[in-house]
C-alpha cells in the first residue's frame, strides 16, 4: 500500500472535517470536575473538565450570555452541555461550552422533585382520568408566557398560518426567575375567567434546568390541575418529562409543537369537511336509489296490485260486521228495557201508598207500626194512617181474636 503524505494544514483540515461531520461530537453532555477556572474581561471563560483518569479543555464564549454563573470554583462537580471545536491553526481541540448547571445543587433539586413527584402521584394529579380533551375546532386560546419571548411569536406566528382568524389571549408572565412561578398561577386563573376559552398554553422557549424550574414548582401544578379548561404543557426542553409536562392534560415538546397539536390548519379542515360532505351525499344517495328500487319492485307485486280490491273487500266486510254488531246491540236493549219494566211493576206494587189505596190503612203507635194488639194498651192515643190522611184515636178497648 503506497503511503499516504500529508502536509500538517492538510492533516488538521482533514481532522477537522471528520470531526464536524461527526454527530456524536455535537450537542453532548459532560460530567466532571472544574479545574483552571478563568474568567476574561472579554467575556470568555476557560476551564479544565476532569475526572479520576483524563481531562479536557474546555471554552465558554460570551458566557453571560449563554447565562453561565459567574463564580465557578475549580473543585465543583458539574454538567456541561456543548460541542468540540477543533483549531486548525494549533492543532488542538477543546469543548466549546453552551451550557454549565452545578451537580450538588441539581441533585438537590431532583430529589426534592421526585419527592413531590411521588406526592402528586398519590394524590391522583396525574392520573389520565382527570385529563381534558381538547376540542376539534377551537376558536379561543390563551397563553401563558413571556410576552417578549420567542415562544410567544412563534405561537402567534405559527397559529396565524394554521387558522389565521383564531382569537388569542396571552397573560404575558415572567417563566423563570424570582416571582416566575407566581405569575405563572396568577396566569392560569385569570385565563379562566374567560367565557368559551377553549384551551390553555403554558410554556416557554428552552433554557437550562434553573431556567425552566418554575414549571416544576407544585403551586404550578396545582393550578394546571385545578383549570376548569384544557392546559397544554409546552416547555422546550430536553430532559425528562417537567411536574407541568406531568400534570397538564396535553404535553406538547415546544410551544410551536403545542398549536400544531391543538390547532388544525384550516386548509386541510376543509378538506377533511368536503370529503365528509361528498361521502355523506353518495350514502344518502345510494340510500335514496336503493328505496327508489325497492319501490319500484313494490308496485310491480301482485298483491300490491289487487290492494284496492283487498281494501274494498275488507272495507265491506267491516260494514257487515259493524251491522251484525248494532243489530245484536239493539236486541240486547229491548230484552234489558222488558226487564226494566217488570221490575218497575213490581216495585209499584209493592209501594205503601198503592196498597193504602186499595182501602188498606196503617196504624201506628209513637212512631211504631202496630201489628198485633200486644203492641197498644188502653187509653193510648194511635194513628191510622189512610190514603187521604190520617186519624188520631185513643185506645177504648181492646178485644182479641
Amino acid at each position: 500500500m503506497e503511503s499516504r503524505i500529508y502536509s500538517v494544514s492538510e492533516f488538521n483540515r482533514l481532522v477537522k472535517g471528520v470531526i464536524d461531520e461527526t454527530p456524536e461530537f455535537k450537542e453532548f453532555f459532560l460530567e466532571g470536575e472544574l479545574s483552571g477556572v478563568t474568567y476574561y474581561k472579554s467575556g470568555h471563560l476557560y476551564f479544565t473538565l476532569k475526572d479520576s483518569k483524563s481531562q479536557i479543555r474546555c471554552a465558554a464564549f460570551n458566557y453571560s450570555l449563554k447565562k453561565i454563573p459567574k463564580d465557578l470554583e475549580a473543585g465543583e462537580s458539574v454538567k456541561i452541555f456543548g460541542d468540540i471545536g477543533f483549531y486548525e491553526l494549533r492543532g488542538d481541540f477543546q469543548v466549546l461550552v453552551r451550557h454549565i448547571e452545578r451537580q450538588d445543587k441539581l441533585g438537590e433539586m431532583f430529589a426534592n422533585l421526585e419527592k413531590l413527584k411521588l406526592q402528586l402521584q398519590k394524590e391522583g394529579l396525574f392520573s389520565h382520568f382527570h385529563k381534558k380533551s381538547l376540542p376539534i375546532n377551537p376558536q379561543k386560546i390563551g397563553v401563558v408566557t413571556a410576552f417578549t419571548g420567542a415562544a410567544f411569536q412563534d405561537i402567534i406566528n405559527t397559529t396565524r398560518k394554521r387558522y389565521e382568524n383564531i382569537d388569542i389571549y396571552i397573560y404575558p408572565a415572567k417563566v423563570q426567575g424570582i416571582g416566575a412561578k407566581e405569575e405563572i398561577v396568577q396566569g392560569i386563573k385569570e385565563l379562566n375567567k374567560i367565557d368559551d376559552l377553549d384551551f390553555i398554553i403554558v410554556g416557554r422557549g428552552g433554557g437550562s434546568i434553573e431556567d425552566l424550574w418554575s414549571f416544576n414548582e407544585e403551586i404550578v401544578a396545582r393550578a394546571i390541575f385545578k383549570s376548569k379548561i384544557p392546559i397544554i404543557s409546552a416547555v422546550g426542553h430536553e430532559i425528562d418529562n417537567l411536574l407541568s409536562d406531568l400534570v397538564a392534560d396535553v404535553r406538547a415538546a415546544t410551544p410551536t409543537q403545542a398549536i400544531e397539536i391543538g390547532i388544525p390548519v384550516k386548509s386541510e379542515l376543509k378538506e377533511r369537511l368536503y370529503e365528509k360532505k361528498t361521502r355523506l351525499d353518495d350514502t344518502i344517495n345510494n340510500i335514496i336509489k336503493n328505496n327508489l328500487n325497492r319501490l319500484q319492485i313494490l308496485t310491480q307485486n301482485h298483491n300490491l296490485k289487487r290492494f284496492s280490491d283487498i281494501f274494498n273487500e275488507k272495507n265491506r266486510d267491516l260494514i257487515e260486521r259493524e251491522q251484525l254488531l248494532k243489530q245484536v246491540i239493539e236486541k240486547i236493549i229491548i230484552s234489558k228495557e222488558h226487564n226494566l219494566d217488570i221490575i218497575l211493576e213490581k216495585i209499584i206494587s209493592l209501594n205503601p201508598m198503592a196498597i193504602l189505596k186499595r182501602g188498606y190503612t196503617i196504624t201506628k203507635n209513637n212512631d211504631k207500626i202496630v201489628k198485633t194488639i200486644k203492641d197498644v194498651q188502653n187509653g193510648e192515643n194511635i194513628e191510622t194512617i189512610l190514603n187521604d190522611g190520617k186519624i188520631i184515636s185513643q185506645v177504648k178497648e181492646i178485644i182479641g181474636i
